[in-house]
């Protein structure tokens, strides 16, 4: 929604999206808006977990590597 406001062209998202056609993209595009917040209402918001991320031994490694 962000791209189609900013370029006011559908070919333009779709192009962003990857989408082979332009018709694809208009499903997306004509949902109705409270049918959104529906589904945005519906949602959980994720847990988590306090504390401090420790990253493991392994994804260190490979970061230093060259």
């Amino acid at each position: 929604m962000h791209t189609l406001a900013a370029t006011r062209d559908v070919r333009k998202v779709a192009l962003w999206l990857g989408h082979a056609s332009v018709k694809s993209t208009e499903m997306y595009l004509r949902v109705d808006a409270t049918e959104k917040l529906a589904v945005l209402e519906a949602r959980e918001a994720p847990s988590l977990r306090r504390g401090r991320f420790e990253a493991p031994d392994k994804l260190l490694a490979m970061l230093r590597s060259p």
